[in-house]
């Protein structure tokens, strides 16, 4: 805290306003090849990023060794010549939130014990089906991250993650599975070895499919990376106002099916990173980007409102090296009708190949198949061999007829898996 009222304090006289991010965390993790331990290992850091205004102009510098600050300001300060001005508003005042860590288990450390446990059950799962282990980690993580700005604002939050993923082999057919979470009661490391297990086991044998029209369950995995190459993009304020999205101009319109709703919730406790603010200190809220089926909102941060004379979601994260805040989301969660999926036959997709290859743009999209099976009776039944799927990202928004009861949360989004209707299928036969 001294070290924060030091930068603000140095910066008073320099600049207009001034924001001080510090970050610190501590993990521990080991990695296995094949059935044994082969890294283990535990690191600690932190960081300071420091953003400044002046005139409108924004500056930013960062720096991993707190104890070189005024170097870090010198550099904020200097690049704010190189910025081009915007009609700035302010920084956020500091508003009656509450700090209680929302995404915190004190059950947590960086205990070398709880991540052998965790590789203990891994591999306990992984006996399930028959299949070698040829690869997989555990780690648990705590950090703590400070905001604070010259107008007065200075929040904390401390949080806790765990880690755990497998990866098998069966003659030549391969598995993944990975799960993530903040809180031990949610993390299932023995069902992340069982169902790597399943994929790499039952995955043998399978044979080609004909090039046709598909009913097709995409898994929680599989529709994030259609989500993240496309539709999360085109949500961004700063692309819809810089034409690069397809939902530029479409507020109030049908973009999706009329039951399917896309909703960015920070305070939805199945999300790893939860909070009260995000990444500029804005008091968080829920937002409706899509309900039901239409457009309702996109997703801005501070500078792009300002810019464009729109209102800030609380849209900002903090990712990347800088470290300066950017457009994002904080638990996106798509939801829709929920139904017995798997009764009818279908083909489920675990996982897509070359889906960052999607254009971001138009939506078109044309990848590989992994681990995909026929289903029907409720169950994955008939493993297919290989296949490639394509069509339109924005267009499967129209397609969804139903989702399923459970949910999985990967990255910033919580997402169930989900039944579509005619899927093109390419065949390899």
């Amino acid at each position: 805290m001294r070290l924060i009222e030091d930068i603000l304090k140095a910066s008073k006289n320099l600049v207009d306003e001034t924001e001080v991010f510090f970050a610190h965390s501590e993990s521990i993790s080991a990695d296995l090849k094949q059935d044994k331990i082969a890294i283990g290992s535990k690191s600690k850091g932190s960081g300071i990023i420091i953003r400044v205004i002046k005139e409108g102009k924004i500056g930013v510098s960062c720096t991993d060794n707190p104890q070189t600050w005024k170097k870090c300001l010198d550099a904020a300060c200097a690049s704010v010549k190189y910025s081009d001005p915007l009609p700035w508003k302010g920084l956020p005042e500091p508003s009656d939130i509450d700090q209680t860590p929302l995404a915190y288990d004190k059950r947590i450390k960086t205990d070398p014990a709880l991540v052998i446990d965790l590789i203990e059950q891994l591999k306990s799962g992984s006996e399930t089906y028959k299949a070698d282990i040829t690869s997989g980690s555990a780690s648990a993580a705590v950090s703590g991250h400070t905001i604070a700005n010259s107008n007065g604002l200075i929040y904390s939050v401390t949080g806790t993650q765990v880690h755990v993923s497998l990866e098998m082999i069966s003659g030549q057919s391969t598995g993944y599975e990975s799960d993530v979470s903040w809180n031990l009661d949610k993390l299932n490391p023995s069902k992340t070895g069982e169902e790597a297990s399943f994929f790499a086991a039952k995955g043998q044998g399978g044979k080609e499919i004909e090039t046709g029209t598909y009913d097709v369950i995409l898994s929680p995995m599989a529709i994030s990376q259609l989500l993240d190459a496309a539709v999360i993009p085109a949500l961004s304020g700063r692309n819809v106002h810089t034409g690069r999205s397809v939902f530029a101009r479409k507020i109030g319109e049908k973009v999706a099916g009329e039951k399917i709703s896309l909703v960015d919730d920070p305070m939805d406790m199945r999300g790893i990173a939860n909070c009260t603010w995000d990444g500029e200190g804005m008091p968080i809220k829920k937002t409706s980007f899509i309900e039901n089926g239409v457009l309702r909102s996109f997703a801005y941060d501070l500078r792009t409102a300002y810019q464009y004379e729109k209102t800030p979601t609380a849209s900002a994260v903090r990712t990347g090296q800088s470290g300066a805040p950017a457009i994002g989301n904080h638990n996106l969660i798509l939801n829709g009708p929920e139904s017995d999926i798997y009764n009818d036959k279908a083909i489920f997709v675990h996982d897509l190949i070359g889906a960052h290859t999607a254009n971001p743009m138009s939506g078109d999209f044309s990848v590989e198949l992994s681990s995909p099976f026929f289903t029907y009776d409720g169950e994955l039944q008939d493993p297919i061999r290989t296949g490639m799927i394509s069509g339109n990202i924005f267009d499967v928004l129209y397609k969804i007829q139903g989702c399923g009861s459970e949910t999985r949360t990967l990255g910033s989004m919580i997402l169930p898996s989900v039944r579509l209707s005619d899927i093109s299928i390419i065949g390899r036969g």
